[in-house]
């Protein structure tokens, strides 16, 4: 969550008549997040979350990701609901900009998440998979294996500038990936952002799963690789395997994975690192000055791929370790 656009009492007023939601009391910008802009509002009747849908978000991709909050909600996942307006749409627009009114989930994302937690997050992410089974819309995922030299040709040029090396790094790195990126692992419905801030919990217990506006329909183990690089990492760089083991357990207590997709996670994993860093890259290379956003260290992802490079089995990561 982000805020880039600002928006007025009086716009925010004016759009809230379209909608049952009483009136407005409060508001103000969320700054956590590097995607959309983001208020917090307060009505006379509940709390919500107004998202201006910018950037790497499609106008065109909106019934796709509000229609999957819909379908996972009323399959057993905990996650904001798009609320209708009274004429029965869930997409409006504010400071000419696409946007929507969610549901405010109550719970909060763990700075420092424990084993016990990443066990809770792997149970969800498969409960999560399961659930969209039977989502009628797709959309295939806009920042994969072939999506990543376009992004990268973006930032090349100033790479360096990042780091020493970096150019040859991220082109070994990208020729292996493209080479080796597999083709017949299990598909369905991938979050493909479940990070830290994405998942609240009450106490011990995950509350609900937001953000939904990277899912698409991709490897299912791909999301699995993503979550180890967000949840397992410590501040120092290091992989905690305890953390990896436990969120991985907990994965294969609600879906147990093939042994191709077991295979496949060191090779996933590096190219989750290398999504993430390049579109880290890309955000810290030009991000408007003065917008209300959490610039994000390419580094962190730096140095999660040459852990990754480093692998030689998928042991490593804690899976089949009693």
């Amino acid at each position: 969550m982000a805020v880039y656009t600002d928006i007025t009492e009086l716009e925010l007023g004016a759009l809230l008549k379209e909608y049952d939601v009483g009136d407005l009391l409060s508001y103000k910008g969320i700054a956590e997040g590097s995607e959309n802009s983001n208020y917090m509002l307060h009505t006379s009747k509940a709390a919500f979350i107004l998202t201006l849908y910018e950037r790497r978000v499609e106008r065109s991709d909106l019934p796709f990701f509000l229609g999957l909050m819909e379908h996972l909600a009323q399959n057993g996942v905990n996650c904001p609901l798009p609320v209708h307006r009274r004429d029965g749409v869930v997409v409006s627009e504010i400071a000419e900009r696409p946007a929507a009114l969610i549901t405010f989930l109550e719970g909060m994302w763990l700075r420092k998440p424990a084993p016990r937690h990443c066990r809770e997050v792997g149970k969800a992410m498969a409960g999560m998979h399961l659930a969209g089974q039977g989502f009628e819309l797709t959309r295939p995922n806009a920042l994969t294996v072939g999506d990543w030299r376009p992004l990268w040709e973006k930032a090349k040029p100033r790479a360096d500038e990042v780091e020493p090396g970096l150019v040859s790094e991220v082109e070994a790195d990208l020729a292996a990936l493209t080479a080796g990126w597999p083709q017949d692992l299990p598909t369905g419905i991938i979050h493909a952002d479940l990070f830290p801030d994405n998942v609240f919990f009450l106490g011990d217990e995950v509350s609900g799963i937001i953000d939904f506006y990277f899912a698409c329909n991709d490897l299912l183990a791909y999301d699995i690789a993503t979550c180890l690089n967000a949840w397992c990492f410590e501040a120092d760089g290091s992989y905690n395997l305890t953390k990896g083991m436990a969120l991985l357990e907990g994965y294969q207590s609600v879906r147990p994975l093939e042994q191709a997709e077991i295979a496949a996670l060191p090779l996933l994993a590096r190219g989750s690192a290398l999504r993430f860093m390049l579109t880290r890259l890309y955000d810290w290379l030009t991000i408007p000055d003065g917008a209300l956003v959490n610039k994000r260290d390419p580094m962190e992802y730096v140095r999660r791929l040459r852990f990754h490079r480093q692998i030689s089995s998928p042991s490593e990561y804690g899976i089949g370790i009693k």
